[in-house]
């Protein structure tokens, strides 16, 4: 068994909880099926990135409401977890490099509210359910699924399992069974809800997970990486080939199919040097101000950082 499924099976992803089940149908939600978990680097030259799973942003919708489920037994606060990432245009967070959102990258949360408010197939279900949609529209409300770092959340812990499985490849069945069997709900010293372990081992292991994903998003290679596809997504848009809106809408599939039919040869140049080039051959770049992923989390209520300093 690949070590995704068995994650996957811990949080009991073939048996969804029966309110949670239709709303994984909605369309809306599904086309991120289409939409991979790494910024669109799973089109990128293997030399370069070599995931040992493919992941989509619909699979971590599902896990991070999965795990918020099972902190808190929260119907609302699941939801807005499965919804959390349904503006995630093709590329990700790759078109906030193109936007220039290096730090936040949040710009491309912008039509969040707007595709939700759309979003009818949701609000039948929510009607089904007696949920207001005023309760789910607001997802970074539930301080369990979406806070500010170093806080942890669920989709933060989700992404460093996924990204430790697929990306870095430095996680084990055992490491998951611990995290998942130690991982609990605090309340934090701002008065919300934030989850953190019981145990200060795994919260240190999840840090030398988190601390190895942020060496390598602030690394030359991966900072390259996605401003060439940030580049040729913005000469697609700016030669009027796609537009802007369209990222929105198109699968990644449908997109580079689209990319790849067009006949402009600087188009076509940056393209085959994404999909094939060396590590030796990528150039120094510097982007300044790059996101800081740290993670201070919570151990037995106290934040890890502050017991490390009275330890020592």
């Amino acid at each position: 068994m690949s070590l995704f499924n068995h994650y996957k099976q811990l949080l009991g992803y073939d048996n969804i909880p029966e309110f949670l089940n239709k709303y994984i149908f909605d369309p809306k939600l599904i086309r991120l099926s289409k939409i991979g978990y790494f910024c669109g680097m799973d089109y990128a030259s293997k030399d370069i990135y070599n995931f040992k799973e493919k992941i989509s942003r619909y699979e971590h919708s599902i896990t991070t409401a999965l795990l918020t489920w099972k902190l808190t037994k929260d119907k609302k606060a699941t939801i807005a977890a499965l919804y959390h990432d349904i503006s995630t245009p093709c590329f990700s967070h790759t078109i906030d490099y193109m936007n220039k959102d290096y730090n936040k990258q949040e710009s491309t949360e912008e039509y969040t509210m707007d595709i939700l408010e759309q979003d009818e197939y949701l609000k039948l279900c929510l009607d089904e359910d007696d949920i207001d949609f005023d309760d789910i529209k607001n997802i970074k409300s539930y301080s369990i699924v979406d806070n500010d770092r170093p806080k942890l959340c669920a989709d933060r812990l989700d992404g460093i399992i996924l990204t430790s499985i697929s990306w870095m490849q430095n996680i084990s069945e055992k490491d998951i069974d611990s995290i998942i069997n130690d991982v609990t709900v605090f309340i934090n010293e701002d008065q919300e809800y934030e989850i953190g372990f019981k145990t200060s081992s795994v919260a240190e292991m999840v840090i030398e997970l988190n601390n190895k994903i942020n060496i390598n998003t602030h690394s030359n290679y991966d900072c390259y990486m996605m401003e060439l596809l940030a580049s040729i997504t913005k000469h697609a848009i700016n030669h009027e080939y796609i537009l802007y809106d369209d990222l929105y809408i198109y699968t990644e599939d449908r997109l580079f199919e689209v990319l790849n039919t067009i006949a402009d040869k600087d188009l076509k140049i940056m393209i085959n040097k994404f999909q094939t080039i060396k590590q030796f051959e990528i150039p120094e770049i510097k982007i300044e101000d790059v996101k800081d992923r740290s993670i201070n989390p919570l151990v037995s209520g106290e934040r890890f950082e502050n017991q490390k300093s009275f330890q020592y």
